[in-house]
């Protein structure tokens, strides 16, 4: 049983927000306390897992101001064909690709996220429920039964797979699943060194101010690196949830998961053993050249041949 999906609620403190007193009261907790506030480490993140993740996702101000769904749906609306969404979640960039003309499959390994997507597309018109199909299925391994013009990965999916074997999975699927000329879009972080150095942390850094949701719960969630494999490019990281209920109940989530970084040539020499060409490459959402302070890689990468 993951002790996240059963949190432990944590009392008030007089003088001091509720999202403030969860963190006061977790970092002075007993030890045996804190063991069963936390979950273990998941190495697709927990999304699949975790129901919390999915509730809550929606409410996250950096995913809903992230400034990439103009892009994707650019890209959907002038490929040649349907696309193919990796990593759809919630439907946060598929719904309003559907919403533009397009038709989108959205996969997913969460039931709980793909369940939040049905439950907003049924708020659509029939028209746009119509262009869009979702399926649970691993990244690394699916098979649909058709194929795409276009492949996106919004919001960084291919950091999940921490091994060379399960990247190179993955994009044989896609490659199998694209016509000669179709066209993989694969974003992660361009690196910031300071992200990647220093010592394991206990300390909790506020990701964003306490939100209020509309059904009357507040929002606030920190973030740490607990630990850097610089070895194998991978940093351990856990985003904390705290969630305060208008009755004074408080809880504590955690979702813990090992996420992999990347460096520009290395995403190209995946590429290049799948069978793909790097096409465009740019820093930013802006289409901004890729260069040394860019926030992003965001590799536009073209199928030139199918691979067995």
């Amino acid at each position: 049983m993951w002790a996240a999906q059963h949190p432990v609620p944590l009392p008030a403190t007089s003088g001091k927000s509720r999202f403030e007193s969860s963190r006061i009261a977790e970092n002075n907790v007993i030890p045996a306390l804190r063991d069963v506030m936390t979950q273990p480490m998941n190495a697709t993140g927990g999304y699949e897992v975790l129901p919390f993740v999915a509730d809550l996702y929606d409410h996250v101000p950096p995913y809903v101001n992230r400034p990439d769904v103009a892009f994707y749906v650019e890209r959907a609306h002038s490929a040649a064909g349907p696309t193919l969404e990796l990593g759809c979640g919630t439907g946060r960039v598929l719904i309003p690709t559907a919403r533009a003309g397009c038709t989108i499959v959205g996969l997913d390994l969460s039931p709980y996220m793909l369940a939040k997507c049905r439950e907003k597309l049924a708020r659509e018109p029939l028209e746009i429920r119509r262009r869009v199909r979702l399926v649970e299925e691993d990244m690394t391994d699916f098979g649909l039964g058709e194929t795409f013009a276009l492949v996106t990965t919004p919001f960084r999916p291919f950091q999940h797979l921490v091994t060379v074997e399960e990247q190179l999975a993955c994009l044989q699927c896609v490659n199998r699943h694209l016509g000669v000329g179709g066209q993989l879009i694969i974003e992660v972080f361009h690196v910031n060194p300071k992200r990647i150095v220093g010592a394991p942390s206990t300390e909790e850094a506020e990701d964003f101010a306490e939100v209020e949701l509309r059904d009357g719960r507040k929002l606030g969630r920190t973030s740490r690196i607990t630990a850097y494999h610089r070895a194998r490019q991978v940093n351990d990281i856990e985003l904390i949830y705290y969630v305060a209920h208008p009755d004074g109940r408080t809880e504590r989530h955690v979702q813990a998961f090992p996420f992999r970084y990347f460096f520009r040539y290395e995403v190209e020499h995946l590429l290049a053993r799948s069978g793909f060409r790097v096409a465009e490459l740019y820093g930013g959402f802006d289409k901004s050249p890729f260069a040394d302070d860019s926030p992003e890689m965001i590799f536009v990468a073209e199928k030139t041949e199918d691979i067995s």
